[in-house]
C-alpha cells in the first residue's frame, strides 16, 4: 500500500500574500490620486503610513510562513515570496522616508541667503490638516547651514537682463511654474533722485563724480541696504511638484544687480508639514547647478 503524506498548510503565508497585495494596491492608488487627482498631501502621508504598516505585517507573516516551510515543509512558500515582492514597494517608501526623517533636520524652508531670506511675493497658503508646523526661526536657518553648507547663492558676471533670461529658461526646464514677479531690469528713477547740475563756475562740484558707490556687505540689513539692493532687482515666485510623489513646493528666486555682476538667491519651501525630508534643498541645489551650466563662463565667486 502506497503511503501519501499530507503537507501542512501555512495560513500565515496565505494571509501575508493578501496583505502584501493590499498594501501595494493602496500605495499605488494613493500616489496616483495625489499626483493626478485631488488627494491632499496630509492624507497621502497618512495612507502611505497605513500601506507601509500593512506591508510590514505582510513581511512578518511571510517570514513565519517561510519558517514553517523550512521546519515542517508546510505549503505556502510561493505565497510568502509573493507577499515579500508585493510589500517591497510600500516598505521601500517607508524606509526611505524614515531614514531621511531621522538623518536630516526637521525644517521645511531653505534659502541661499539665511541671514536675509527673500520675502514671499504672495505668502503660500495650504490647509495643513494634521501636518502642523511652526514658523521659520533663526535656529532653523542654523540647522540648514549645518546640514547643507554647499547651498549658497550665485554671483554671475553679467547684466541682470541676461541672467534673468537664463533664470527663466532653467526654471521652465526644471518644471517651475512662475506665478508672480516683481522688479525690472531697467528701473525708473524719480527726477528728484537725479544728481543736480553743478552751478556755473563751481569747479569743485563740477569735478565730483555723479554716482558715489556705497559698499554694503551682504549680511548688512537696514533700510538703506534694502533700498540699494532693491534699486535694480527682480524677484520671481514659482511653484513646483516632484515627479513621482507629486509633492508641492513654493520657490522664490531673487536677482540683484551689484556693480557689473548679478547675484542670484533662491528660497524653496514645502507646502505641507514641518519636515521636508531634504526635498527643498535638493530642488534648490539642482536648480542652481542647472543655472551654472546655462551660464557657464559667467559664474563668479
Amino acid at each position: 500500500m502506497a503511503i501519501r503524506y499530507d503537507r501542512p498548510v501555512s495560513s500565515a503565508a496565505r494571509v501575508s500574500r493578501l496583505l502584501g497585495a493590499f498594501s501595494l494596491v493602496l500605495a499605488l492608488a494613493v500616489l496616483i490620486a495625489h499626483r493626478f487627482g485631488g488627494l491632499a498631501t496630509p492624507y497621502l502621508v497618512l495612507l502611505l503610513f497605513t500601506a507601509a504598516g500593512f506591508a510590514l505585517l505582510a513581511a512578518l507573516l511571510a517570514a513565519v510562513g517561510l519558517r514553517s516551510l523550512w521546519m515542517t515543509g508546510a505549503e505556502g512558500g510561493l505565497a510568502a515570496l509573493a507577499a515579500l515582492i508585493y510589500a517591497a514597494f510600500p516598505l521601500g517608501i517607508g524606509a526611505i522616508a524614515a531614514e531621511r526623517y531621522m538623518s536630516l533636520p526637521d525644517i521645511y524652508d531653505v534659502s541661499t541667503d539665511p541671514v536675509t531670506a527673500p520675502d514671499w511675493l504672495s505668502t503660500p497658503k495650504a490647509d495643513q490638516i494634521w501636518l502642523k508646523r511652526n514658523l521659520v526661526t533663526p535656529e532653523d536657518r542654523e540647522k540648514q547651514i549645518a546640514a547643507y553648507p554647499e547651498l549658497t547663492g550665485r554671483r554671475y558676471e553679467g547684466a541682470l537682463d541676461r541672467v534673468l533670461e537664463a533664470v527663466r529658461k532653467v526654471a521652465k526646464q526644471s518644471g517651475f511654474v512662475i506665478v508672480r514677479s516683481t522688479g525690472t531690469t531697467e528701473p525708473d528713477h524719480d527726477p528728484e533722485d537725479r544728481p543736480a547740475k553743478p552751478a556755473a563756475g563751481d569747479d569743485a562740484v563740477a569735478d565730483a563724480p555723479g554716482i558715489v558707490p556705497v559698499p554694503t556687505p551682504r549680511p548688512y540689513d537696514d533700510d538703506v541696504a534694502k533700498l540699494i539692493r532693491g534699486a535694480n532687482g527682480v524677484t520671481l515666485q514659482a511653484t513646483n511638484r516632484t515627479l513621482i510623489l507629486g509633492l508641492r513646493f513654493d520657490i522664490l528666486i531673487r536677482l540683484r544687480e551689484e556693480a557689473e555682476t548679478t547675484f542670484v538667491d533662491i528660497r524653496v519651501a514645502s507646502r505641507y508639514g514641518q519636515h521636508d525630508l531634504g526635498f527643498s534643498a535638493a530642488i534648490a541645489g539642482d536648480y542652481l547647478k542647472a543655472l551654472d551650466a546655462e551660464l557657464l563662463g559667467l559664474a563668479g565667486g
